[in-house]
């Protein structure tokens, strides 16, 4: 079970730590079944060239789910995603290692919740992000443990 992390333990400028992620053809014919999105381009490779790209790539929305993924394992069992978006800026192929990364840019109490505020991006193994994000979530505080 994961610790728990509270708002008064949080700064600005701290890194979360970092969730590796190798997406396999399989896994993203699973997500094209879950997500009924059935686009070529992320299962069936001579068409994915036909349209200027290497091979298969990642679903988006994948790509969002691992930004989602990387702030409530760090914020779980206690806290609460209250909000996530992305843009998509790159490619990645399937079979290839992905760093999901992020940051804290922020905190703030708004009524009775801690809010903390975080850039959230995903990387090639080359460092390039390809898919860069805002998260902020409702921790709890040490007072209420």
């Amino acid at each position: 079970m994961a610790q728990q992390v509270y708002f008064e333990d949080v700064a600005q400028g701290q890194e979360i730590p970092a969730l590796r992620k190798h997406p396999t053809r399989r896994q993203l014919v699973m997500w094209a079944g879950a997500s009924e999105d059935f686009y070529e381009i992320h299962y069936d490779t001579e068409f994915a060239r036909a349209n200027q790209l290497g091979d298969v790539i990642v679903h988006g929305r994948l790509k969002a789910a691992f930004l989602g993924q990387i702030v409530t394992d760090w914020s779980s069992p206690g806290g609460v995603l209250r909000k996530l978006s992305c843009r998509y800026k790159g490619t990645d192929p399937a079979n290839e290692d992905m760093l999901i990364r992020g940051v804290v840019t922020g905190k703030r109490v708004e009524g009775v919740e801690q809010l903390v505020d975080l850039e959230v991006w995903s990387e090639r193994p080359d460092g390039t992000k390809t898919t860069v994000g805002a998260a902020t979530v409702c921790l709890p505080a040490k007072a209420s443990a």
